[in-house]
């Protein structure tokens, strides 16, 4: 029996000890604008707002020094980075490399620039930042390689608005409420995205919370999606059906004037 009121005791202690270490971390309360973005023919682009609420623990004196980062980024997939080189005043295909997870869409705003707010380890974690992204190379690849491609693909995908570095745009008010907003360009991809929101004090980060976001394609444009990913071989017959009959009507025409 007193074995029983020992182990008792030290359950009854140790919950105790994990409701003190809950309550006496920040809670972060994310909320999307839209969970479901649809894309329809004269879809020329949307914004999403995050926005939500920091909720402190009694006693916390530096919650005036808060930062929040929010990151939007999705869907994840294999994308080939390829150089080209000037030959005889011909571009052509030479080195290139291959990644495996790099992302579509991927915006990060925060509000400080990222390197006055965590430091680089931290950053790498999280994954913080255009130069930050953990893109998992295909196969064995110099240092001083991969990052040239990754340069690359950073800047291929900034200058196409798929890449956003957006420092001092998440306003902050009264320590407790937050909001950011994203412009999504009419060539964003559709898929799953997440929308990550992290709560840093002192350059650690406190608290995370993600919410997820679907951009979609509606109508005959999400018909013609499905049906190049599902059965390309019948839209390859469609497409040249198409073309087939465009190209008769328009040499019809043409004889006809």
């Amino acid at each position: 029996m007193m074995r029983r009121r020992v182990l008792l005791a030290r359950l009854l202690a140790l919950f105790g000890i994990t409701m003190l270490t809950v309550a006496a971390t920040p809670v972060l309360v994310p909320e999307v604008s839209q969970d479901r973005i649809s894309i329809r023919g004269d879809f020329n682009g949307a914004q999403l707002l995050l926005f939500g609420a920091i909720t402190y623990p009694p006693g916390t004196r530096n919650k005036d020094q808060a930062d929040i980062v929010v990151v939007l980024k999705g869907p994840v997939e294999s994308i080939i980075v390829r150089e080209k080189q000037q030959i005889a005043g011909i571009w052509i295909n030479a080195a290139s490399s291959e990644f495996r997870s790099a992302p579509g869409f991927y915006a990060v705003a925060s509000s400080k620039p990222i390197d006055q707010i965590v430091d680089g380890k931290t950053a790498d974690i999280y994954e913080l930042g255009l130069h930050h992204l953990q893109l998992s190379p295909a196969g064995a690849i110099d240092s001083r390689e991969l990052d040239r491609f990754v340069n690359g693909l950073v800047d291929l995908k900034s200058r196409g608005e798929l890449f956003k570095n957006l420092p001092n745009s998440v306003k902050i008010t009264n320590s407790v409420l937050y909001q950011a907003r994203i412009n999504l360009p009419a060539s964003v991809p559709v898929g799953d995205y997440t929308a990550e929101t992290f709560l840093i004090l002192d350059g650690r980060v406190e608290a995370a919370e993600v919410k997820e976001v679907t951009i979609e394609k509606i109508g005959m444009g999400r018909f013609i999606t499905n049906l190049s990913q599902k059965n390309g071989f019948l839209y390859g017959l469609i497409a040249v059906f198409i073309s087939v009959v465009l190209g008769w009507s328009a040499g019809y025409l043409f004889r006809k004037m």
